[in-house]
């Protein structure tokens, strides 16, 4: 297959050490690759005889004309010369894209079958017993079990139990305050009763257990405390329990389930946070013959910092103890994204199979730093002027100031009473500059900087505050 490969000026040493070994023409076309246009293209090919063509990833043209006058196939490289070899090496294999970049590209292909081996593996998985069809135990993967805490006294519990399992959870976990009632347990199950997933409720208070009955699949927690009383109701209503340990042992209170007439048992030896007993509380974690909860929001929810790597590290620690069940909240504003961020570690530790590492699985929870630095050639220039800060005297657009912010996942930018309403920084930029909002150039540039902001607190889950720093 012969390849013809236009680079710029910039990136050709790194483009012609990529192409080595390959039966590949490196044309420099001008000093960027990414300002190619369609008619250059056909006037360097046209008397190659060219198996295909591939552009720079920072192409913006499209090069559909160029293919037609060709004949032959015009693919967008990777975005970074750096990650050319890696396409080189599977033309042939896969069918490339004419709009996205390469390395975008086989992201997504990477991801799209490590999701197709999910469902298959989880569909042959072996399990001790399910919930609503869903697996538990066995080797299926780890389920994640998201807790809406103080249930009673959500505004909108079911758009909050909608969200989670949006994000990735398998069972939503209804837990109940001190003040709670039983009507309040009815009324609560009642508006959630027909979501499609299992449904646990969380309290050791026998009486607000058995207004649960009715409507759960799972109950969270018993112990030698609660057992006398309701451990007979809970198994004749045939619900699952999560049994912990108390003043009475873990044996104990397992024992004592299984006499109650329980058969759905799940074993929790409870995981302490960080600091106060969570590497020794990992010894409990013993085959005790049931399927094993990993209390894992008890940590995150302790310890400030990122919620994603406490998450990730967490998971890989439940994959080792061979939890069944993964245990998270967002409680507080810190831990916002946790039921995505677990579900995607249950999903990493269930592809690794027989690898003995958590990485090249086809997903990741990278979120800020990147897996690896690409090393771009310096841009070339006669000279470099360091720039002076920016002047303190303000020159106010004509056509007025605009007010930014984040409401409900969308950015607002709103002027004179109208709000342009978006998801993206740029389509709310350009619909400002179409709208005739915006008359000097120094205003589009802030303008610019600020919409992005608002754009990366919503990719991030955090607060916004136009003028303030990110």
């Amino acid at each position: 297959m012969r390849i013809l490969l236009p680079t710029g000026t910039i990136a050709e040493k790194i483009v012609r050490r990529a192409a080595a070994g390959f039966d590949a023409d490196v044309v420099v076309t001008g000093k960027i690759a990414s300002f190619l246009t369609p008619d250059q293209l056909c006037a360097i090919a046209k008397d190659g005889f060219y198996d295909v063509v591939i552009t720079s990833g920072m192409c913006t043209a499209s090069f559909a004309s160029a293919e037609e006058e060709l004949g032959i196939p015009v693919y967008r490289g990777p975005r970074h010369a750096a990650d050319i070899g890696m396409m080189l090496r599977l033309l042939g294999e896969v069918e490339f894209s004419r709009t996205v970049p390469a390395d975008e590209f086989l992201a997504g292909i990477r991801e799209e079958e490590a999701r197709n081996r999910l469902i298959q593996m989880e569909e042959g998985a072996s399990c001790a017993f399910t919930l609503r069809g869903c697996r538990i135990g066995g080797d299926s993967r780890m389920k994640v079990l998201a807790e809406i805490m103080d249930a009673h006294r959500q505004p909108d519990i079911r758009g909050t139990a909608e969200r989670y399992l949006a994000a990735g959870a398998d069972i939503i976990d209804i837990g109940f305050g001190f003040d709670a009632v039983p009507d309040d347990v009815r009324r609560v199950f009642a508006v959630l009763r027909d979501l499609p997933v299992p449904l646990a409720v969380d309290t050791q208070d026998p009486a607000l257990i058995e207004a649960s009955l009715p409507y759960v699949d799972l109950i969270l927690s018993l112990q030698e405390e609660n057992i006398p009383y309701i451990g007979a109701a809970a198994a004749a209503a045939g619900a699952a329990a999560v049994i912990v340990p108390g003043d009475a042992s873990l044996g104990e209170n397992l024992r004592a389930a299984e006499a109650a007439g329980i058969t759905r048992i799940i074993a929790d030896p409870l995981l302490q946070p960080a600091g106060s007993g969570l590497v020794s509380s990992l010894g409990g974690f013993e085959d005790r013959g049931y399927p094993r909860f990993f209390g894992a929001g008890n940590v995150t929810e302790l310890i400030d910092t990122d919620s994603v790597g406490v998450n990730a590290l967490l998971a890989a620690m439940a994959h080792e103890c061979h939890a069944a069940i993964l245990f998270t909240s967002e409680h507080s504003d810190k831990t916002q994204g946790s039921v995505r961020e677990m579900r995607r570690a249950a999903e990493m530790m269930a592809l690794m199979g027989d690898r003995p590492y958590a990485k090249d699985l086809g997903l990741s929870l990278f979120c800020i730093k990147e897996k690896r630095r690409r090393h771009e050639p310096s841009i070339p220039r006669e000279i470099t002027r360091d720039v002076s800060p920016v002047p303190d005297e303000l020159v106010f657009d004509p056509r007025g100031n605009l007010r930014i912010g984040i409401e409900d996942g969308w950015i607002i930018a709103e002027h004179k009473g109208i709000a342009f309403r978006g998801k993206k920084w740029d389509e709310i930029f350009h619909a400002l500059l179409a709208d005739d909002r915006v008359s000097l150039l120094d205003h589009a540039a802030y303008l610019g900087k600020e919409l992005y902001k608002a754009e990366l607190a919503l990719r991030f889950g955090r607060s916004f505050e136009q003028d303030g720093d990110f």
